[in-house]
């Protein structure tokens, strides 16, 4: 099967009322894992890319890296660029074949994030290719973007008119979740989504997925969030499967570097596998 459109793997997602994990990788070690958990597990998958991995793998190797990595793959994949506010990265993004972009203009006031989000999804069309809109800052700093402070929810109305507005794909609302790791169990306003879907039908993007609790993930994906972000879990796994291996390595004095990279691949899978059953969307590739 083809990458295909955003849309396409949110529009069952959504009706459905399943969630899809949208995971960002970050070196190909995790993107190649992530690819085989969903073919192991069946389901679809968003791979996501921050701006700051981009700039740090380079545009064309990490074009490069997923071209080959989804070459023949039998499952939806999609490609994502996550909280990006920079115009100059979404465009070099659309014009290499980005399949989706999250224009992140949450720092400026609506009406201005609202003019911006309308030009960008115009250019978005010109290359088929989707947008995630959101009108406040999720809470906490991921891969260099956003701020330890709490944003303030603008009203019901406002976020209809953006979405009328604009037309994003999908919608990433504040409803108290953050990005990082969670010091206490959050407070998640979750009537917040119902109350977007039901009088705008339109998939929304979690984000701070991070840390949730196994009801508070299938709650908010009964309710339409059909978008589910995965960050810091994959970056915590992945570091702490090395460390654990390397310490083991250390103790026997036997250094064989494709044998941890097998280690940790294997931990990432099971890893991503264990959130696509939780989700919903295991099994849901046929």
């Amino acid at each position: 099967m083809p990458v295909v459109p955003l849309r396409e793997i949110l529009a069952d997602a959504f009706a459905e009322r399943y969630g899809v994990p949208a995971i960002n990788v970050f070196n190909d070690l995790t993107l190649e894992a992530v690819l085989a958990a969903a073919v192991e597990r069946s389901s679809p998958l968003i791979v996501q890319t921050s701006v700051k991995t981009v700039k740090a793998i380079g545009l064309d190797v990490l074009w490069a890296m997923w071209t080959s990595m989804t070459d023949g793959i039998a499952v939806p994949v999609t490609l994502h660029l996550d909280h990006c506010p920079e115009r100059e990265v979404i465009t070099a993004c659309l014009d290499r074949g980005w399949n989706s972009v999250l224009f992140d203009a949450s720092h400026l006031a609506v009406a201005d994030n609202t003019r911006q989000t309308v030009e960008v999804v115009a250019e978005a069309r010109k290359h088929g290719a989707d947008v995630e809109g959101e009108i406040e800052s999720i809470t906490g700093v991921e891969d260099g973007i956003g701020s330890d402070t709490v944003a303030t929810r603008q009203d019901l109305q406002v976020a209809l008119d953006f979405l009328d507005t604009t037309g994003v794909d999908v919608f990433a609302p504040s409803i108290g979740n953050a990005h990082g790791t969670y010091r206490a169990a959050p407070e998640l306003d979750i009537q917040r989504v119902s109350d977007i879907v039901a009088a705008h039908p339109v998939p929304i993007a979690l984000h701070g997925g991070s840390g949730l609790s196994d009801a508070q993930f299938r709650d908010l994906i009964a309710r339409g969030c059909a978008k589910v972000n995965i960050s810091t879990a994959l970056k915590e796994r992945y570091m702490k499967a090395n460390l654990a291996f390397l310490q083991e390595t250390a103790a026997k004095d036997k250094w064989d570097p494709p044998s941890l990279f097998r280690a940790v691949r294997a931990d990432c899978i099971a890893m991503a596998g264990e959130l696509m059953d939780l989700f919903g969307s295991a099994g849901r590739a046929g």
